[in-house]
């Protein structure tokens, strides 16, 4: 059994050494409260599931690859029904609100929220925040009903809408408690999660009977703890059209370049992905792993050598990659955008650029050059059979983490199995790609790229993860072998 638990965060240590990073409860707070029998054991769908219940000591383990002296490591509480609920279906008042950027698969967890409480929990008070976090407090609202989201996850986008900051801590705790709101579902990326562990402060300070769950979206995939978020298999699926027409493009012409911009602004795992996806693909740029173009092993360099050998190539590159070369653009210098995050200047554009003004001036060797940037055609298109079943999955552990009484968490997948997280692990800093790891030397190995890197810079970060991986008993590897 489990024991020692600290007082804020719920760090607890189980006798057989591991650490459980366990959730807040409203019962925490809350003294006394009632529970009631799981609805679940009436549900004719749910009768022919041999044990539908999670065992109150589940966990689910964050390494599953351990030296064989290192300590445990650290577990989650595993997501799923419970057998006694802390809410009663006829009094629960549940709200959903999607922030931040479109990625596919919010209209499928909306839709899945929506008929988990009604058809599991007989919920039917269910109310849409329309706008993002600002739909709180303008009174923008919509009641969401099976009927209503009935047929929304065949479509693009949020059926609520979204947007970016517009967040006063304070109006939206306001309004949740004028309105009787006592669940809340929040589906967006980093800096939403981030605002959600605020609302779930503030409705703990004020001793309020209100269960946060957060959902995370980031088409980026660049959210700690958890294996994917929504609409990444979908953008990497997606990204496949744009590589192919690339390719096609670069191969129909001499010397052709077909250059490919995707999404990741701090993190590269759409371009990776997409990359060895297509096998298409002659150079991939990441922020993770920086390049310089002029000289030996330089970029261009690269690029005259494998059109020389082959007549074409295609470069994908990260949105993110390679921005300290533009850091002296004066035209984007402290600029932000609504979400106040620093604009970047399109360095696909300026790449292509740098490719055309290269060749120009050696003028032996013409390049017909293409690029394509993707982008918004990828983040607003329905998402994919697999991220449906994902988003599916999601939203119904949602649910029964808050109908357990569970709050201040994200619910997602880690090692396979879905869990539920506290919000200050997903709000210590993004996902990265780890490039000294297996899967980034199987994309150099796909595109016979070089690494751009320093051979003696690849060693020292090597030995820093080795020390590392000692003293805390952690696989910081990103992906198994």
């Amino acid at each position: 059994m489990l024991d020692c638990v600290t007082s804020h965060d719920k760090i607890t240590t189980a006798a057989s050494g591991f650490v459980l990073e366990d959730v807040p409860h409203l019962s925490d707070y809350i003294p006394l409260l009632q529970t009631y029998p799981d609805p679940l054991q009436d549900n004719p769908s749910y009768s022919v599931v041999a044990q539908y219940y999670v065992n109150v000591d589940d966990t689910i383990a964050q390494q599953i690859v351990v030296h064989k002296n290192s300590p445990r490591g650290t577990h989650f509480r595993r997501a799923g029904p419970a057998q006694k609920v802390y809410f009663d279906s006829e009094e629960v008042h549940a709200c959903i609100v999607t922030c931040g950027g479109l990625c596919p698969g919010l209209n499928t967890v909306i839709r899945e929220i929506v008929c988990g409480l009604y058809h599991m929990y007989g919920v039917h008070k269910v109310l849409g925040i329309q706008g993002g976090y600002p739909g709180f407090y303008s009174r923008n609202t919509v009641p969401l009903t099976p009927k209503v989201v009935n047929d929304i996850h065949k479509r693009g986008g949020s059926i609520l809408g979204t947007s970016y900051g517009g967040h006063d801590t304070s109006k939206i705790v306001d309004s949740i408690q004028d309105r009787g709101i006592n669940q809340v579902y929040i589906l967006g990326g980093y800096g939403t999660q981030y605002e959600a562990a605020m609302i779930f402060e503030e409705v703990r300070r004020r001793g309020l009977k209100v269960a946060v769950v957060g959902i995370p979206k980031t088409i980026d995939n660049d959210i700690p703890v958890i294996d994917k978020s929504i609409g990444f298999d979908t953008a990497v699926e997606e990204a496949q059209r744009a590589i192919n027409s690339a390719h096609v493009e670069a191969e129909s012409a001499e010397n052709g370049i077909g250059v490919v911009k995707l999404m990741g602004r701090y993190s590269g795992f759409i371009a990776m992905y997409a990359t060895l996806a297509s096998r298409d693909v002659d150079c991939c740029l990441i922020p993770e792993s920086p390049f310089y173009l002029e000289g030996p092993g330089g970029l261009l360099e690269f690029v005259e050598k494998r059109l020389k050998e082959q007549g074409h190539m295609v470069i994908v590159i990260a949105e993110g990659a390679g921005q300290e070369l533009l850091s002296g653009n004066p035209s984007i210098v402290n600029k932000q955008d609504a979400s106040a995050d620093k604009l970047f200047p399109d360095v696909g554009l300026w790449l292509s650029q740098k490719i055309k003004d290269h060749f120009e001036k050696r003028q032996k060797m013409a390049i017909n050059l293409k690029y394509i940037d993707p982008t918004y055609m990828i983040r607003a298109i329905p998402s994919n059979a697999s991220d449906n079943v994902y988003c599916t999955l999601l939203a119904q552990s949602a649910v029964h983490g808050a109908m357990a009484g569970y709050t201040g968490f994200t619910v997602g997948p880690v090692n396979g199995r879905n869990c539920y997280i506290p919000f200050h692990l997903i709000n210590e800093g993004e996902k990265r790609v780890v490039i000294t790891d297996r899967m980034w030397a199987r994309l150099l190995s796909s595109t016979h790229q070089p690494s751009f890197l320093n051979p003696k810079d690849i060693t020292g970060e090597r030995e820093e993860r080795t020390v590392n991986q000692t003293t805390d008993g952690q696989n910081h590897s990103e992906t198994a072998d």
